[in-house]
């Protein structure tokens, strides 16, 4: 058996930088599960990586990709009763590949009534959504949500009502987004339409910011006294910048802090109330592409106007 992963040795733009590898299958590591990928999204908190964004955290070479879902195949005796089961082999070895070993403690159990394509986009953007609704309550408050055709932002858009947001905006880049976003009853409000912008951001208590640059500067400069602007995202590539300070509580946000202080326990309960949400939730389709045409997929999600994507590895199952 041979293990294929979507490696970069060098980092770059990812068309140019990353290169599926086969190599012969590594030794099982000691008390780890070993899971056959069945299939990984490809979001752009995939792709930023490769870009040397985050090289400071980053040894090369590195195997892309953060999430998705496979089958164990070998466990641990004390874990034997996991192989054949679907799992989420999470915060270990990148997700771009056809094997990955996991920590055990750390595999998420995928319920059955839970599908491959939507277990293979429960991590990142669920999380980060969840977590961030519990940090900031949103209970009778205004929304507004910077990148709203982004995952992210829809989860937060259709979950802040849940929380017992008064009402939620999101700020779209594509007309594509217009339709999903007014069936969530998220208010659509064009990118382009910087003066409507400007008030909305005025009128906000919370906002939940995915782009940074210069759009995000504006909102933060328009908001009032005593709101906040959680900073969770850079789609745009560009930090947030302002000249004087802001009126509003300005924080920022990123997954990773949160997980450096949970535990075991508590990861693995959190994954009890993403599952519940997303059972309740229309989530977006997705293209799927076979792990060969990798390409394809990447620049599918290069383009915020595209179909979302799922790599699927049922190709390179040898």
């Amino acid at each position: 058996m041979r293990r294929h992963a979507l490696t970069y040795r060098a980092f770059g733009t990812p068309l140019e930088t990353l290169k599926m590898e086969t190599t012969a299958m590594p030794s099982m590591s000691e008390g780890k599960l070993r899971v056959r990928m069945l299939c990984a999204p490809v979001n752009p908190s995939d792709l930023i990586p490769i870009t040397g964004a985050y090289s400071h955290r980053i040894t090369l070479p590195a195997v892309a990709g953060y999430e998705g879902v496979g089958r164990v195949i070998a466990a641990p005796h004390e874990y034997s009763y996991l192989i054949g089961k679907r799992v989420l082999p999470l915060r270990g070895d990148g997700t771009w590949q056809t094997i990955v070993d996991c920590d055990p403690a750390l595999a998420v159990s995928v319920p059955d009534n839970i599908t491959d394509d939507v277990a293979a986009r429960a991590y990142i953007n669920p999380l980060a959504a969840l977590t961030m609704l519990e940090n900031w309550p949103v209970k009778d408050k205004r929304v507004l949500l910077t990148g709203a055709g982004s995952n992210c932002a829809e989860y937060l858009g259709a979950w802040a009502y849940q929380h017992g947001a008064k009402e939620v905006v999101g700020i779209y880049r594509s007309d594509s987004r217009v339709a999903r976003l007014e069936k969530a009853g998220i208010k659509p409000l064009s990118i382009q339409d910087s003066r409507q912008i400007a008030y909305v951001a005025g009128q906000s208590d919370v906002v939940f910011d995915a782009l940074g640059g210069p759009v995000a500067a504006d909102i933060l400069r328009s908001m009032a006294l005593d709101s906040t602007f959680i900073a969770y995202g850079l789609l745009t590539g560009q930090a947030v910048q302002w000249g004087v300070r802001p009126c509003a509580r300005y924080r920022r946000f990123h997954l990773r802090d949160s997980l450096a202080r949970m535990s075991a326990e508590t990861w693995q309960q959190k994954f009890l109330s993403i599952w519940g949400l997303l059972g309740q939730t229309d989530m977006p389709s997705y293209q799927v592409v076979p792990s060969q045409a990798w390409r394809q997929a990447v620049e599918m999600a290069l383009c915020p106007s595209n179909q979302k994507v799922l790599l699927d590895f049922a190709d390179l199952a040898q």
